[in-house]
């Protein structure tokens, strides 16, 4: 039978249980979610769940759902359902813009201690792609470490400019090359992998995420796909995240693949992956710098003295542009929040008025 702290829980959690006063309720930790069904892991077994009610009506944006990696507090029946009436405090949270709708957040995964950014080195590799994944982890609080994939698909001297590439662009990320057919450098996975730790795997789809987990948990627990010969893209083979406690007590979270990884909430996160701008701009002659045309700019003779990478200041300013963006149409939905709430007041206080008239 599976222990909490097999799945992560600690002794924060457990005080808070405690103060709040949640003895009496079955503590469980997400590890898959389907729309607005759950499937919870606790100590008495597997449950699928959904929100209690006023949690459905309380909530006012997708944030304040349950998501892959919640505690949560349940109340438990005995046909292995459940009415999930609490989410515990999260540590870290991922997310990222959500694709197509104005203004919100989609979370890809919760209380997370490091991601593994997964690409391919044949097909997929895109440096730029990295950066925007090392922005949302540095966003989050979550470390991250870039994974590698597919080795064998390439020479030794063609792997070598690949490292030479990152480490031009990105410093101090661990960075591991694997192969998922011969299991080259699989040691060095399994040796990060820490009893009682968790770690989401990001990356698009067909570089291999899958095939990992299935190699590293031993089962074949995820479904996986050939690339498509005629887009020389992958297929979406994982539908859904789900969180595997492998054997050697890590917990690892898959998730579909990403081909949009849009900028949310990243002020800290881009400062931290392109900290070399953020030093360098220090030393700009205005401190509201926009580092684009204006006189006395660092960042600037910096890119035209060569002392920084053209292709990662162009990344960074596309990133910041996106944040930009993406704020002010927060603020937006926030003031048509507020003006269709007022509306709503204004129409309550009229109907009550016309009954007693």
């Amino acid at each position: 039978m599976i222990q909490l702290e097999d799945l992560g829980f600690n002794s924060l959690l457990e005080k808070y249980i405690t103060d709040n006063k949640l003895e009496n309720f079955t503590i469980g930790r997400v590890v898959e979610e389907h729309k607005e069904r759950y499937k919870v892991m606790t100590k008495e077994g597997d449950f699928e769940a959904e929100v209690v009610g006023s949690m459905r009506f309380m909530a006012k944006s997708r944030e304040e759902f349950p998501a892959v990696g919640d505690w949560v507090a349940l109340s438990t029946y005995d046909n292995d359902f459940a009415i999930i009436h609490k989410i515990l405090p999260r540590f870290s949270s991922i997310k990222r813009q959500a694709v197509g709708q104005f203004g919100e957040i989609q979370i890809i995964a919760t209380n997370i201690d490091y991601a593994l950014i997964v690409q391919a080195v044949d097909r997929d590799f895109n440096i730029n792609r990295m950066e925007r994944y090392l922005t949302i982890c540095n966003s989050s609080g979550v470390s991250p470490i870039i994974v590698l994939t597919k080795t064998d698909l390439i020479s030794g001297q063609q792997l070598t400019t690949i490292l030479e590439s990152i480490k031009k662009r990105i410093n101090n990320i661990p960075v591991i090359a694997i192969s998922n057919e011969t299991q080259d450098g699989y040691e060095i996975v399994k040796a990060m992998l820490k009893k009682g730790k968790t770690y989401c795997m990001l990356g698009s789809s067909g570089v291999g995420k899958s095939t990992l987990s299935n190699n590293l948990s031993g089962k074949p627990i995820m479904k996986t796909d050939a690339i498509s010969l005629s887009t020389h893209k992958g297929r979406h083979v994982t539908s859904h995240r789900e969180l595997i406690v492998l054997k050697s007590g890590g917990i690892l979270i898959d998730n579909p693949g990403m081909r949009e990884i849009g900028i949310a909430d990243a002020t800290h996160g881009l400062e931290t992956t392109f900290d070399r701008i953020s030093d360098l701009s220090h030393n700009c002659r205005f401190k509201d710098c926009k580092h684009t045309t204006e006189l006395g700019c660092a960042v600037l003779e910096a890119v035209a003295k060569g002392e920084l990478d053209k292709s990662s200041y162009e990344n960074y300013l596309k990133m910041e542009r996106e944040k930009a963006h993406f704020e002010s149409t927060v603020e937006e939905k926030r003031k048509k929040d507020k003006q269709f709430g007022k509306m709503l007041r204004n129409y309550k206080k009229d109907i009550t008025k016309n009954e007693y008239n």
